[in-house]
């Protein structure tokens, strides 16, 4: 898109904003209010930045011929997304793991991908396995687990209202789903929780 038609779609997407608070009811002309529509705008399209990621961006030449084959797991990493249903945000922490087939990702390539997905509009559930099955395509290991597990502000603020409700949600592929012993051994490292150097 150039720049021309995406200054366009900013200014569209802010007389949206601007319209949206007056059917709240607010002045839109009041001081406070008056560069929210802009403010908007630039935040809307910091969080959904993942629209415009593509798995080269994230990947790039992170793939490496490895004969390792013990399981690697990254846990914790942070994610921020917006429920597709409310587009009020959800937040948590993804655990990823792998056991490699010749191939192994960077480690810093799994939060990257966990990223690309989430900065888009989501539900838990798809983000789980799109990671899942991203990882599973690209470098074909013997088997992939993602789960995670992540407040949702649609059941804080509104709805509901559980302040403490987690939800949790798994993917397992190859060695993770039909082999017992390596499913067990990825959730123990997930409810192990601890931290070199804590």
């Amino acid at each position: 898109m150039d720049v021309e038609a995406k200054e366009a779609r900013r200014l569209e997407y802010e007389d949206l904003v601007r319209r949206q608070l007056e059917l709240l009811g607010e002045d839109t002309g009041r001081e406070a209010l008056a560069r929210t529509p802009i403010r908007v705008a630039r935040t809307m399209d910091f969080l959904t930045r993942g629209y415009k990621t593509t798995l080269e961006d994230a990947i790039g030449q992170g793939i490496f011929a490895d004969e390792h084959d013990n399981m690697i797991m990254v846990r914790d990493i942070e994610l921020y997304s917006l429920c597709e249903h409310h587009l009020l945000p959800f937040f948590g922490k993804a655990h990823i793991a792998y056991i490699p087939n010749g191939r192994i990702l960077g480690l810093s390539k799994l939060p990257r991908i966990v990223e690309m997905f989430a900065r888009r509009l989501q539900v838990q559930e798809r983000l789980t396995v799109q990671i899942a099955q991203t990882i599973q395509d690209k470098i074909q290991p013997r088997g992939v687990g993602v789960v995670i597990e992540a407040m949702h502000f649609c059941m804080i603020m509104r709805g509901v209202e559980k302040q403490n409700s987690v939800a949790a949600t798994s993917c397992m592929l190859g060695d993770f789903r039909e082999r017992q012993a390596t499913r067990e051994e990825f959730l123990g490292l997930i409810r192990g929780r601890s931290r070199p150097g804590l």
